[in-house]
């Protein structure tokens, strides 16, 4: 079995190396530069199957109370911007993108992508969505025994951890109590009641009905009904989703089949009141969480992961307890970079000193920025494939003070 070495510490800069048993070069790390209290940032170089590539590292220690992590997004849940553009606006130091999102929707005519993403999402503290079903995700296969509400994030008592988020909520009406089976998400469960806030955004709720939980081309289902209650009464009624802001005080419920039939039976006027929050199981509640899935967990890595198919990656790692956390992009294709599998990523985070990592949203997503205290500019660190940064929906902030 091939054991990789540990990083050497570095003191006044110059190069680290990891490699394998057998005495070949696996990984190297350039030298580190501070980017903000407790934030360094870092050039990795990996030796993969398909080739050398390239990526950037930025270590966070959470152990400085000045550090933390937080959610980047564009403001709303149905919205995308680039990773430059939301560190700049929310004041972050440093950031990578996120979740895996709804991008194209070729299959469902008529339909436009809302950009939301995959998985669970939690911002300051407050809920912003559940995990989509297994089936309507976006992404590579993840490994056995990991679904969508699988999260990295940033618990309660400043700790990074590697969790599940479960939508548990129920809508209550004058005569009856029926679960609640989506909160802002892209596609709704079959034969269930999805609630959207304002926090969605302008987006149509339209591709919330489309596909099934095991088929995400599937047909759009012909059997829906929207519900919109504003301060606890229905206010309005319709039988197909609709689109535009939602306003404050306000929600919409969105049901198909099964859900739509419940939903159906509101009268204008009736009282409604919906109960919704995700519930975590490994920590009492999270300031900060964002979907992906595991490919390291405890040093190890999971069972199934793809080790044939070479990609741009991004992913998160944590050590020291939750207490550091690294945040790797790889350059992109315009770099004429090969990527890496999922099992050599695992290998890399491990490398550079995780004991679990998360992979997120790769290919023409990747993107790493860096942003000076006191500087409004935000400086793309890896090279995106294509050349550009692709707006995305989320990503995972640094923010740092002086």
């Amino acid at each position: 079995m091939t054991v990789l070495t540990a990083w050497v510490s570095l003191v006044g800069g110059g190069t680290a190396w990891a490699g394998a048993g057998t005495g070949q070069v696996a990984a190297r790390l350039g030298a580190a530069s501070r980017v903000a209290p407790g934030v360094t940032y870092r050039t990795v170089s990996w030796h993969g199957g398909h080739g050398t590539t390239h990526g950037h590292l930025l270590t966070v220690d959470l152990r400085d109370d000045r550090v933390s992590l937080d959610l980047l997004y564009p403001g709303a849940v149905g919205a995308r911007d680039t990773v430059s553009g939301m560190t700049e606006r929310q004041g972050a130091v440093g950031g990578v993108n996120g979740d895996f999102f709804n991008i194209t929707e070729v299959q469902h005519p008529g339909v436009r992508e809302t950009g939301a993403p995959v998985g669970p999402a939690v911002a300051d503290g407050h809920a912003l969505k559940a995990a989509v079903p297994d089936g309507q995700r976006f992404g590579p296969a993840m490994p056995r025994g990991v679904d969508t509400e699988a999260v990295f994030g940033v618990d309660r008592d400043g700790v990074a951890r590697m969790d599940r988020l479960s939508l548990e909520g129920s809508v209550r009406t004058e005569d009856d109590d029926l679960p609640l089976s989506g909160f802002n998400q892209y596609a709704i469960p079959v034969d269930g009641i999805g609630v959207f806030t304002p926090a969605w955004g302008r987006v149509s709720r339209k591709r919330a009905v489309c596909g099934t939980d095991a088929h995400r081309g599937a047909p759009c289902s012909d059997e829906t009904y929207e519900v919109t209650v504003r301060r606890g009464r229905v206010a309005a009624r319709s039988a197909r989703p609709g689109k535009g802001p939602i306003a404050s005080g306000s929600l919409v419920l969105v049901g198909r089949e099964e859900g739509a039939r419940e939903l159906r039976r509101l009268a204008v006027g009736d009282r409604v009141s919906v109960d919704r929050y995700l519930r975590a199981r490994k920590a009492r509640g999270y300031d900060f969480a964002i979907g992906g899935f595991p490919v390291l967990r405890g040093g190890r890595q999971l069972s199934g992961l793809d080790g044939r198919t070479a990609a741009v990656r991004t992913a998160a790692g944590l050590a020291d307890r939750g207490q550091r956390v690294y945040l790797l992009a790889l350059d992109g294709r315009a770099a004429y970079r090969p990527g890496l599998t999922l099992t050599e990523l695992a290998r890399l985070m491990r490398a550079v000193g995780s004991v679990d990592a998360f992979n997120l949203d790769g290919g023409g997503s990747s993107t790493l920025v860096t942003r000076s205290p006191g500087s409004g500019h935000a400086v793309v660190r890896n090279h995106p494939s294509g050349g550009a940064e692709r707006a995305v929906a989320n990503g995972i902030g640094v923010f740092s003070g002086s």
